[in-house]
């Protein structure tokens, strides 16, 4: 989201847009944290460890300097992808960026002339704030480098 050479009044919004580098920077680095060297030769994983439901990992879109990505858990005998989280990654800025997080919005966006930029901000902030505090359960839970594995058959649910 292009932020130069618009005026954000609210001052709180300001502040928030000030620092949304820094959560993208956080989830980034979250990442790392979790994503194995596997995903360069793959497009799904999952990863499985005794404290929680296994973690689905699809790559939806893979490009020179970035990666779309989906992080979900299939719950139950519905696979219900609850959180469900698509998430941006460019490589060359180590940042990453919540484009979505919830079951309900899939790979929609809300961005462009019909939505005041203070409510992108807001909104930005909210799905990236929520996305680090999920990648640091994660990670307590035990997901790691280490608990990664090469899906051969994917379910057919991701990236719905």
């Amino acid at each position: 989201m292009m932020l130069t050479g618009t005026q954000i009044h609210n001052p709180e919004v300001r502040r928030l847009a000030r620092q949304l580098p820094n959560l993208h920077s956080a989830i980034y680095g979250g990442l790392c944290l979790l994503l194995p060297d596997q995903l360069r030769q793959t497009d799904c994983l999952v990863s499985r460890c005794e404290s929680g439901p296994d973690l689905y990992l699809n790559v939806i879109e893979r490009h020179d300097y970035t990666t779309y990505l989906q992080l979900t858990y299939l719950l139950g005998e519905q696979q219900l992808q609850n959180p469900n989280a698509f998430v941006r990654v460019y490589h060359d800025a180590k940042l990453a960026e919540a484009t979505a997080f919830s079951p309900e919005q899939g790979i929609r966006r809300f961005a462009g002339p019909e939505l005041p930029i203070h409510g992108q901000v807001v909104r930005s902030w909210r799905l990236n704030r929520a996305l680090v505090k999920w990648l640091d359960h994660l990670l307590g839970q035990g997901h790691s480098l280490e608990t990664f594995d090469i899906l051969e058959m994917p379910p057919q649910i991701l990236a719905l």
